[in-house]
C-alpha cells in the first residue's frame, strides 16, 4: 500500500456545441490553474494495482480576441472550482527503483464553486454566461509516467495525465442551446508516496 500527496499544474477548456466565439484556436481557451490531492493505491499483483485519489482542481474556459476597427478587444474567463475522485487501474513496469506506469479509468466530481466569469461578455452567442445546471460531472481519465522508488524516503513520481467529461455543464436536451459542453483538462503533476510496509515483515513488497 502507499498513501500520498500530489500535485501540479492544468491547462482547462470546455469543448461546446455550438461552438462558441472566440475559441480558437484551442490554446487561446485554455486557463492555467493548479490541482492537488491525496493519493491511496494498493497492489495485490505483481505489475497492477488499484489507485483512488481525492482532489481538487480548477475547470473552465478562456475567450479572446484582438480589437479591430469595429469591435472592441475582448478577454473572458471562467473558473469551476472541483472536488475529484478518480478510480484507476495502475500498470508498472521496470525495474525495482525505476518504474513507467499507465493510470486508466473513470472519476467523478462535483463543482463547489463557480465564480460565474470575468471579462467581456460581448459575443453573438450569451448562452455560456449562464448558471451551470450541472454541478456533477463524470468522465474518463488516463495518464503516463515514471517514478523513482527509494529504500527509505518514499516514492517520487511524475505524471502527464488527460481527462475527458462526459458529463455537460449545461442542459442538452433538444430544446436547450448545447448540445455539447463537456470540460477537458491536461495537468503535469509531482507526487511524493509513502509506502506502508508489511505489519508480518516490515519490509517493502517486491
Amino acid at each position: 500500500m502507499y498513501v500520498g500527496v500530489h500535485g501540479g499544474i492544468t491547462a482547462s477548456t470546455v469543448s461546446f456545441t455550438p461552438e462558441v466565439d472566440n475559441m480558437s484556436p484551442i490554446t487561446s481557451a485554455c486557463i492555467l490553474s493548479g490541482n492537488g490531492g491525496f493519493v491511496f493505491r494498493y497492489s495485490e499483483q505483481k505489475c497492477c494495482a488499484v489507485q483512488v485519489e481525492l482532489n481538487y482542481l480548477q475547470r473552465g474556459w478562456h475567450e479572446s480576441a484582438s480589437a479591430t476597427d469595429s469591435t472592441a478587444a475582448v478577454s473572458y474567463t471562467r473558473r469551476l472550482h472541483y472536488l475529484e475522485i478518480p478510480f484507476l487501474m495502475h500498470i508498472y513496469f521496470g525495474s525495482k527503483t525505476w518504474r513507467g506506469f499507465v493510470n486508466v479509468g473513470p472519476q467523478i466530481g462535483y463543482c463547489i464553486s463557480d465564480n460565474g466569469g470575468k471579462g467581456d461578455k460581448s459575443t453573438t452567442s450569451v448562452h455560456q454566461y449562464a448558471s451551470i445546471d450541472n454541478r456533477f460531472d463524470w468522465g474518463i481519465t488516463g495518464g503516463l509516467g515514471f517514478y523513482c522508488r527509494t529504500q527509505n524516503a518514499g516514492l517520487y513520481q511524475f505524471e502527464a495525465r488527460y481527462n475527458y467529461s462526459f458529463g455537460t455543464l449545461f442542459g442538452n436536451k433538444t430544446s436547450d442551446y448545447f448540445s455539447r459542453s463537456n470540460p477537458m483538462e491536461l495537468s503535469l503533476n509531482i507526487a511524493w508516496l509513502w509506502e506502508i510496509k508489511n505489519p508480518k515483515t516490515g519490509k517493502q513488497k517486491p
